[in-house]
């Protein structure tokens, strides 16, 4: 697959999510998006406001994580969260399910956990990250099967804070659960131009990266 630096800035969503981000990084992150053209920037929920005014008339989405990095809240909470987010101006939204459930087998409150951030989150795309590097096999496919039947719109690899992120291997697996209905969104350890292809080759449709600059740049 040949992409443009122009066509591979469309999948990319250009992340800053760790604990010491800054005011200053996010409008630098902001700024870069715009120039760049990156898909969307995805922020922590605090910094949605400061996003959503540094990209106006941008063309850029604003995308915030909800649950994360554990995906232990409360439903409720995930809830309250993305109606906040929301209101606040972002227009994707990336969960994290419970994943403890997931490998309970408790596959109805998964999807009761999901269903309420659908619900919440309106109009707004709602991602379902379900960390990879946590599962077997078959709970992966478990997990796409309740995404696919969720309302969500795309299933994310991982959060890039637990010990693994996006692999090949998952993209593929995850492809070829959800089928063509759904995005598959890869994050976590891509920072390369020849891996981000791959990773699209391999059925990707969205990209989480923190190092969007250095990708475009290369390509």
């Amino acid at each position: 697959m040949e992409l443009s630096k122009e066509g591979l800035a469309k999948y990319i969503d250009h992340t800053a999510l760790k604990p010491e981000t800054t005011p200053e990084q996010v409008i630098k992150l902001c700024r870069e998006a715009r120039e760049f053209g990156f898909k969307a920037v995805c922020v922590n929920p605090v910094y949605v406001p400061l996003a959503v005014g540094e990209l106006k008339d941008a063309g850029v989405r604003v995308c915030t994580v909800i649950g994360f990095p554990l995906g232990a809240e409360s439903s409720w909470m995930k809830a309250r969260a993305t109606q906040w987010a929301v209101e606040q101006g972002a227009t994707e939204i990336d969960m994290v399910i419970n994943i403890g459930w997931l490998k309970a087998g408790l596959h109805q409150q998964v999807k009761e956990d999901i269903g309420v951030v659908v619900g919440a989150a309106g109009q707004a795309v709602v991602k379902v990250i379900i960390e990879c590097c946590l599962l077997e096999e078959e709970e992966k496919r478990s997990a796409a099967n309740i995404v696919r039947e969720s309302g969500a719109r795309y299933i994310k690899t991982s959060t890039g804070f637990s010990h693994g992120g996006a692999t090949l291997e998952d993209v593929k697996l995850l492809r070829d659960a959800v089928g063509a209905d759904l995005g598959v969104k890869a994050a976590g350890g891509i920072g390369t131009y020849d891996m981000a292809v791959a990773m699209i080759r391999a059925g990707a449709t969205r990209l989480g990266v923190s190092a969007g600059v250095k990708i475009i740049a290369g390509g």
